[in-house]
Order: C-alpha cells, then structure tokens, then sequence
C-alpha cells in the first residue's frame, strides 16, 4: 500500500488517496460524534417550553401538549417538555415573549397564530418580532377554515349575509385571528358585511358567547371544528350551520358547503382582490406553527426539526391525534421559512389592502 520508487506520480497520489480514506472517515464520524455528544449534554437534565399564545383546552393547547409527550425523546438528552400558556392578542403576546424574552438555546418553543404576520404586514405596533427571522421548526398540518352560523340566526348563506341591513355578530380574539380575518375576506372579496367582537381570550370564550346568544357566527378551522367539544353536540342537534370554507376542493365533511373561491366567482371578485385573498389564505399553508427564538444555531435547529419530523411519525403519536380526531399534513421547517419571507415581501397595494382590511 506504500507509495514505490519507481511508481508514477499519478500512482503514488491514487495510493495516498487509498490510504488517507480511512483516516479522514474516522476523523468525520470523530468529530459528528463529539458534536452530538455536545448537544446530549447541553439538553440532558434540561426542560424546553413550548409557550402556545391559546387558552387550556383550546385546540391549540391540545396540539403542543402532544408535543410534549412525544417530541422529547427524539432530541439528544431526552430533555422534559413542557406547554405554558400566554393566550392574548391573537398569540401575539406569547410570539413576542418568544421572541424577545426566550433565549436562542433551544429551550424556548412557541405555538403561536398562523396570520400573526397580517400585524407585521399593515404596522401595527404592539407587533415586537420579525416573521421572517422566528425559528420555523414545523406544522403538524395544513389548517383550511369554514364559518358556522347559528341556525336559528335569520342569515341562512352568504347571500342572505350580503343583503342583510343588519349584519351578523361574529366574535374573535385579535386582528389575526381567523375568527377576524376570514369575515373581513368576505367583507372585501364578495361584499358581506359582519360586526366583528374582538378582545375574547380564545376560542372557547368565542363559543360559549355563541351559545349564549351573544354572537351568531365564528370563523375558525375546519379541524377543530370537527374534533372537539361543543361543535360534536352542536352538530348533532342542528344548532349551527357551515356558510362557507376555504381549500382547494371541498372538504368531504361539508359537501354542500361552498368553497371561498366558487363564492368569488359567483360574485365577480375583480382580480385585486384575489391578490389579496391569496396573500391572506397563505395562513391556512402555515397550518399551526411551531417556532423558535431567532438566532437559534443551525446544529440545535436541525436537532429540533428532526424531533419534531420524528414526533409527528411515531406510532404513539399517530394514534392519539386519530383518538383526538385531529388530521396530519405536516409542514416542514424549511417549507415554512420560505413561505414566511415570501408572505412578508409584498408590493405596497397589497398592503395597503391588508390594511384596509384589517381596519387600520
């Protein structure tokens, strides 16, 4: 194996080559190992917070906490995992605790609203994060929405709405909050017209103002609507009705239901304002993100990605959304990194209609 004398330099080199091979081999895998040993020991012994911006028992405190049960085991260490809640703002509070007050170690996670860069986008102030540079680790699913309606509510579809002198109440908790965005699209796209009640604390309280007669309608995704509480006792006694929803095609469950984009064409939505609607839907793409702290280094986002991918595949995990009756279309991390740079960097008409929108 030993370069000769009388070998050719071109030999001599073939044959260094074959015997540095294993050398540099056992120097990578040396160095692959030191580093995973590295990150074993910073999250040994350690506790990751995933700060969702919901409410206990709301449906986007339901989704971390499942999380937290199964995600831990896939990151170096086996850190404990724990869900904090911060509802307020749409999620906004807890993004900007993510962002600003969490450390880029790691150990702080955020559940946060999927539109939460509508605030960005028109200005708003209280907004205290950049989208485009929030740690984006994935979504365990694609969120399309619909809109229910009290059936005993005199508006019984979206024409009734359009021509109503007084419109329906639908309740919500911020400006990105589908419960606020989606009747606002209608508003701007087809014509309706809704009096929306901001300020409620989740989408629970949104429901239960429902029930009491307070608001007719709420706006929300068509998961949660199918897989909790009050919706299954709501549907089986006929006390709401679906008036629209968003996708591609229409879900299977809501047959009848139209589809926002055969609403515009009904209604001759001029293009502007489909823009504007695609700008807008690209939340449901976002589905219900799971983010980190800025800055964080690539080696810890790769390592909490892959937990995050390897959660979402465990059989364990697979099992309990399926009893929860949750769906899973996982989003990937890089998918929503380049979808969030691409939702941010929009022309100034399309901004100047979000803001219209969004009443600012």
């Amino acid at each position: 194996m030993f370069p000769r004398a009388n070998d050719s330099r071109f030999e001599r080199l073939q044959r260094l080559k074959v015997m540095m091979l294993p050398l540099v081999t056992l120097f990578v895998l040396s160095l692959f190992s030191d580093h995973a040993s590295a990150q074993s020991t910073f999250f040994q012994g350690k506790t990751i917070r995933i700060v969702t911006g919901y409410p206990a028992g709301d449906t986007n405190d339901q989704w971390p906490r499942l999380f937290a049960q199964f995600m831990g085991k896939y990151i170096p260490g086996n850190p404990n995992i724990i869900v904090q809640n911060m509802p307020g703002a749409g999620s906004a509070i807890a993004a900007n605790y993510v962002y600003n007050v969490g450390k880029a170690d790691g150990l702080t996670l955020g559940w946060i609203s999927p539109a939460l860069y509508f605030n960005q986008l028109v200005g708003q102030k209280e907004v205290q994060f950049d989208w485009t540079k929030l740690t984006w680790i994935g979504s365990p699913v694609e969120s399309e929405h619909q809109m229910y309606m009290r059936t005993d509510a005199l508006y019984k579809n979206v024409e009734d709405i359009r021509n109503a002198t007084v419109p329906p109440k639908c309740g919500a908790t911020g400006i990105s909050s589908t419960g606020y965005y989606m009747p606002k699209l209608l508003e701007e796209t087809i014509g309706t017209k809704f009096n929306i009640v901001t300020g409620y604390q989740g989408g629970g309280p949104v429901d239960l103002a429902v029930e009491r007669g307070e608001l007719q309608c709420r706006a929300m995704t068509i998961e949660a609507f199918f897989n909790r509480e009050p919706f299954h006792s709501w549907r089986k006694r006929g006390f709401v009705r679906n008036i629209m929803q968003t996708g591609r095609k229409r879900d299977a469950r809501m047959p009848d239901v139209p589809l926002m984009s055969e609403l515009m064409t009904q209604y001759k939505t001029p293009e502007a304002g489909r823009r504007l609607a695609t700008v807008v839907l690209a939340a449901g793409a976002f589905g219900r993100p799971m983010v980190a702290t800025p800055g964080l280094s690539s080696e810890r986002t790769k390592f909490i990605r892959e937990a995050f991918v390897k959660a979402v595949k465990d059989p364990g995990f697979v099992e309990e959304a399926k009893k929860r009756k949750f769906d899973l279309e996982p989003v990937s991390g890089e998918e929503m990194e380049s979808l969030a740079k691409e939702v941010i960097h929009q022309p100034p008409e399309v901004i100047e209609r979000m803001r219209k929108l969004l009443g600012k």
